[in-house]
């Protein structure tokens, strides 16, 4: 059997006051495509359906637009809640949606939402656990505390017969030991990893699909997979490459993962140089003009209108930044400005020969500059 794990759609979202809604709309239409292609009987959604609790409505008209059509497709879609979403709002119309093999677990109420499926080797049990806090879990269990306090005692909850396949959605922070995964900026952990689960607890499950991490990504095992985000949406992912998961099982020894690319529309990426060289034609051509831009210039004069400049040629682009000696310098002043008042003349002038000389000072130097220091302030 065939399942298609995608997650992190975050419909909707703006990036840096950018609407992402049309890059949405077109890969949304390529995982349609790869549906077409590759005909999964299950398609996998672990979460952050939309970006923020109360959707836009062009955003819930894409998402009810897609869903439709996967629907269409005859495809059974087993989706969960994350972070981002409301758990009530992505719930609602649920007994219904059940009726067409749409299963959604908005919110967790005692049990976890349970899909079971047949094929050549039996059943296969498809679990749906939406995102989980210690707070929501905490009114079946109270002696729960924590994160992984809740994951545990949901899943010892549950009657998993080893005996047939498990697989788990989920949209959580998983650790594997001391192991943490790839992070980025457009993600939300909490400080201190507390809301950090180790993935221990899933030795029930053949594959667990989760969702929250924006980079594909094992954590531990290949059978526990982050999809990561179908698009970039943080310039700290400019180097991630986006794909969805295609999972085809047999029997429980025999599963085999693969990575299908995903091409946005248009790219999120970094450059840097001289506003010559990035006004450039032999230079911006190269690339697609119309991706989202991070420009960083490196012009030691000042620059008049330089945004201006930049965006004639990158119309999106979403961040200028400058890097060069005076912004440098700047940079590490401010670092060391915490530090002078801690120390003493000495100690900051032989800080100064090591920058000026790449070396330290000699022991016969550092006797003749105590000396001098002495003679001035009486150090």
């Amino acid at each position: 059997m065939k399942f298609l794990h995608i997650s992190d759609l975050h419909i909707g979202k703006r990036v840096n006051e950018f609407s992402m809604i049309e890059d949405q709309e077109y890969i949304l239409d390529e995982i349609l495509k790869i549906v077409d292609q590759h005909k999964p009987q299950v398609v996998l959604i672990a979460g952050d359906i939309y970006d923020k609790g109360i959707p836009s409505i062009e955003g819930v008209v894409l998402f009810d637009r897609f869903l439709t059509r996967l629907h269409r497709k005859e495809t059974t879609i087993c989706m969960v809640s994350g972070n981002h979403d409301s758990s009530e709002r992505i719930g609602f119309g649920g007994r219904i949606m059940r009726e067409n093999n749409i299963y959604i677990a908005g919110t967790y109420e005692g049990k976890l939402e349970k899909v079971s499926m047949e094929d050549e080797y039996g059943i296969i049990h498809i679990y749906l656990m939406p995102f989980i806090k210690p707070a929501m879990a905490r009114r079946y269990f109270p002696e729960i505390e924590s994160y992984q306090d809740a994951v545990e005692a949901i899943l010892a909850n549950e009657e998993i017969d080893r005996n047939q396949r498990n697989i788990l959605v989920a949209h959580q922070f998983i650790i594997s030991g001391e192991t943490v995964p790839e992070q980025c900026e457009s993600e939300t952990i909490s400080i201190g990893g507390l809301d950090s689960i180790d993935a221990s607890v899933f030795q029930d499950f053949d594959y667990v699909a989760l969702g929250h991490l924006h980079g594909a990504q094992k954590i531990g095992r290949d059978t526990i997979r982050y999809a990561g985000s179908p698009l970039k949406y943080s310039f700290s992912e400019t180097r991630q490459k986006k794909s969805v998961t295609l999972v085809e099982i047999g029997d429980s020894s025999n599963i085999a993962i693969s990575l299908i690319p995903l091409v946005p529309k248009r790219d999120m990426r970094i450059i840097k140089g001289p506003i010559s060289a990035l006004t450039d034609p032999a230079v911006y051509s190269k690339a697609n003009t119309e991706d989202y831009i991070q420009a960083i210039l490196t012009d030691e004069e000042e620059i008049y209108d330089a945004i201006g400049k930049l965006r004639s040629i990158y119309p999106n682009i979403m961040r200028l930044e400058f890097e060069n000696g005076t912004t440098g310098w700047n940079a590490i002043s401010s670092r060391a400005a915490a530090d002078i008042e801690k120390k003493s003349s000495i100690e900051l002038f032989e800080e100064f020969f090591q920058n000026q000389n790449h070396k330290p000072m000699n022991e016969k130097q550092k006797s003749i500059m105590y000396q001098m220091f002495e003679e001035m302030v009486g150090e």
